[in-house]
């Protein structure tokens, strides 16, 4: 019997929400063992998110830049790889951003900022590029390639931020020079709004919303993305129809990596001022779990990742109520990486399962005697 055509789309939405529900049980488990209520812990984990509008701006801002580090996964997944260094990418970009200044001075204005977010984008797309290279030349596995590199970018980082590129006037926590005020990303709404639901939230998510939106087109309406997700499909049927499966490759993740690089740009050019130890905060590696949960949907993206941004948000808020470290969210983000990945298991077979009935025991017939 064939299946019917709405039950992919349905498996799609329900399996994320289940395993985000069983995230928030196990979650809950966490904070009863710890001598909490967990009732109370979900409540206080909604009103951080999305209580009011100070919550929003919070989650937001957080948001934006898990937007862009999501890319980084879902671009390079449309042509099969697993790339998971955003991470490394953001911190580069990051670096570039607040390096362009010590060789060139931008001008003031857009046009500066332009190229500042430019030099964020090309670090990025050229260290994640580097996996894809790897892979398709020299056979390595791109998910511990883009991992190790990861960790490379961020001990570069470091080197140049606490050596060469130090701000003599930064003491106990080693930064580059300031941005000048001109190059700098402000509130959408304006400074005199801060009162408002956006409050504070910068640029930052207009570009995320914009890439995520623009991403999906390109891969549902034009011939390179559809391409590209042939690739990912089965990269020997690709080479054997004369596609480019390398450039193609290289095109995916370059794109993501971009990506990431220009989250790393926007967070000193809107929230840090300047590339300090603040950049390395985690948002790669949780936009690795943003777009497991998408399901590499550039599309649904935007919906995750301000979940995972209230998520975070919330820390806060479980820290002061109930004496939790702030840090307890990324036990909740770990609950719901481990569900996801076992949800996957069910693809395919969610309805199949669900339809399934234990068969009752056939009837003992006794012996003639």
């Amino acid at each position: 019997m064939s299946t019917p055509r709405w039950h992919a789309p349905v498996e799609s939405l329900l399996l994320p929400l289940l395993a985000l529900g069983g995230a928030l049980l196990m979650f809950g488990a966490f904070v009863r063992l710890g001598g909490s209520d967990p009732v109370e812990a979900w409540t206080l984990l909604f009103k951080g998110a999305f209580g009011d509008a100070f919550s929003w701006q919070n989650t937001l801002q957080r948001a934006a830049p898990l937007m862009l580090t999501a890319l980084a996964v879902a671009l390079p997944a449309q042509a099969g790889l697993i790339v998971i260094g955003g991470e490394g990418a953001l911190v580069l970009g990051a670096l570039a951003c607040a390096g362009l200044p010590y060789l060139v001075a931008p001008p003031d204005g857009l046009f500066g900022q332009t190229l500042i977010m430019a030099a964020g984008a090309l670090a990025g797309a050229a260290w994640v590029a580097l996996s894809g290279a790897l892979r398709q030349w020299r056979g390595v596995n791109e998910t511990i390639s883009s991992l190790l590199l990861s960790y490379i970018a961020i001990a570069l980082f470091k080197h140049l931020v606490e050596g060469p590129m130090r701000d003599p006037a930064s003491l106990n926590k080693p930064s580059t020079l300031p941005l000048p005020e001109a190059l700098r990303i402000g509130p959408i709404v304006g400074e005199q709004a801060f009162s408002s639901w956006l409050g504070d939230v910068h640029w930052g998510l207009v570009a995320g919303l914009v890439l995520c939106i623009v991403a999906g087109v390109w891969l549902s309406f034009s011939a390179s993305g559809f391409a590209l997700r042939v690739v990912g499909g089965n990269a020997r049927t690709a080479r054997l129809v004369g596609l480019p499966t390398n450039a193609l490759v290289l095109l995916g993740c370059a794109l993501g990596g971009a990506c990431a690089g220009l989250a790393g740009a926007i967070e000193v050019a809107a929230v840090h001022t300047a590339a300090n130890a603040s950049v390395i905060a985690g948002l790669g590696y949780t936009g690795i779990l943003v777009s497991f949960v998408a399901r590499h949907n550039p599309w649904a993206i935007p919906p995750v990742a301000v979940l995972f941004g209230g998520f975070g948000a919330a820390g806060s808020l479980l820290q002061r109520r109930l004496d939790l470290p702030d840090a307890s969210v990324l036990v909740l983000q770990g609950f719901a990486f481990v569900f996801i990945l076992a949800a996957e298991a069910l693809r395919g077979r969610l309805f199949s399962v669900i339809r399934a009935r234990p068969r009752p025991a056939a009837p003992v017939v006794p012996e003639a005697a």
